[in-house]
């Protein structure tokens, strides 16, 4: 069972907790926890032995914490999962990969794209693929996009090289749920062509950043990141090449952790105990 708590911190919540748990016969058998002094948050994630009713551990916690306190007891522990994909097939690729051998942590339910390029490996592994094009009013395609996505009643939404803009209205139907992996180590060369840019600048490191979707292009709460060494012997093509590699790597520990629940998310920012 998986405890996850978030609050304003104050002294003696890790004991109030740990004490509960033993009045409720429960053995912890791990603990990560963070106080964010800037902003006095408390982040605690605990992996407890035994099982107990959810709903009474709930009441007895939130009689001991502070009144902001959100808490999540046992979570699903495979996740759900809707895939938005364009034409670039490494991501999906791998996704894919992983949930055919069930080492994912979640089952992707389906496929969505505004391109029918990746159709047939999503039908490879029989999963169901949804064309919906973008060539109509984009208030349209998101209303489709997002029907689709509810039909599966996903508990996250990836987007794997999908290469549309989202409008405040979409990401605020899928407030936290929407997971994008970016090409490019974030803050640095955002938009479009980040490897052009870097290659034009001269850069001595690319990477690529795992984050949340919100309102800000590209300044979603970030989960992962990674940066691998280039030099001037790369062209623009193999640093595209050497790009794809850490986007997949980057995006698969992104998943992992948010699997796992072990990313908490706090106004622009995560705590993510790996």
């Amino acid at each position: 069972m998986i405890v996850i708590i978030q609050c304003r911190d104050r002294v003696g919540l890790v004991a109030a907790i740990s004490g509960e748990l033993t009045h409720a016969k429960l053995n912890i058998i791990s603990m990560d926890e963070f106080v964010d002094k800037a902003n006095n948050r408390f982040f605690v994630r605990l992996d407890v032995e035994q099982t107990i009713n959810k709903q009474q551990l709930e009441f007895e916690l939130k009689q001991l914490l502070p009144d902001d306190a959100i808490i999540t007891i046992n979570p699903v522990p495979e996740k759900k999962i809707v895939v938005l994909v364009t034409k670039e097939y490494h991501c999906l690729a791998d996704i894919l990969v992983r949930n055919y051998f069930k080492t994912l942590g979640a089952t992707v339910q389906c496929v969505i794209g505004n391109h029918d390029t990746l159709a047939d490996v999503c039908r490879r592994f029989d999963i169901p693929f949804h064309h919906i094009t973008h060539e109509q009013p984009k208030e349209q395609f998101e209303d489709a996009i997002a029907q689709a996505i509810e039909n599966y009643t996903p508990d996250y939404i990836v987007l794997a090289k999908f290469m549309r803009i989202l409008s405040p209205a979409f990401v605020a139907r899928f407030e936290k749920r929407l997971i994008n992996i970016h090409h490019s180590f974030l803050p640095a060369f955002v938009g479009a062509s980040p490897y052009r840019q870097a290659y034009d600048r001269g850069v001595k490191l690319i990477g690529a950043t795992a984050h949340f979707v919100t309102n800000d292009l590209d300044e979603g709460p970030i989960i992962a990141q990674q940066t691998i060494p280039v030099n001037h012997t790369y062209t623009a093509a193999d640093m595209v090449k050497a790009g794809r590699e850490i986007e997949t790597a980057v995006l698969a520990k992104a998943l992992q952790l948010v699997f796992e629940d072990r990313v908490f998310v706090y106004k622009k920012k995560t705590v993510v105990f790996d």
